[in-house]
């Protein structure tokens, strides 16, 4: 059996190949710089907005200001705090129900037990679902096959 096209040795490099992939790459590298994007070459990572919020004094309206935090549990925050007295720490919020570790972990940065509340604006962090992203399809019902009467032996 022979082949009418002419084999190739598996070392061999395919003409044209490389300057293809050379010049793939350095257009990727041009694209992703800086530069081309418009952002100073120093800033790595998004600013993340400054301030705290003293939990010991603050109101509902600016402890709901914290990320992942409603009105419903700034509201219960001040019922700890007038049933409870001032918080010790800021870990202690964990005691307030709504609030468990994983969120606390989210809010340390912006808590303070002491201190003027300096925080000026709600902050929104990012969301771990993809934009425009379909919610997740539910499993359709298994159904009998077709050889099946329904009814029979179910």
């Amino acid at each position: 059996m022979t082949s009418r096209h002419r084999q190739r040795p598996p070392s061999a490099p395919v003409p044209g190949r490389a300057a293809g992939v050379l010049s793939l790459a350095a257009g990727l590298l041009l694209l992703s710089s800086p530069a081309f994007l418009g952002a100073d070459a120093t800033a790595t990572a998004p600013a993340v907005p400054g301030g705290k919020v003293n939990i010991n004094a603050a109101s509902a309206s600016q402890i709901a200001m914290l990320p992942r935090i409603g009105e419903k549990v700034a509201t219960r925050v001040l019922d700890y705090r007038k049933a409870h007295g001032p918080f010790a720490k800021p870990e202690n919020l964990m005691e307030v129900k709504g609030i468990g570790e994983k969120l606390f972990l989210t809010l340390k940065p912006y808590l303070a037990v002491s201190g003027p509340t300096t925080l000026a604006a709600k902050v929104r962090l990012g969301s771990s679902r993809k934009k425009g992203a379909p919610p997740a399809a539910k499993a359709a019902p298994k159904s009998a096959p077709a050889s099946v009467p329904a009814g029979k032996g179910r």
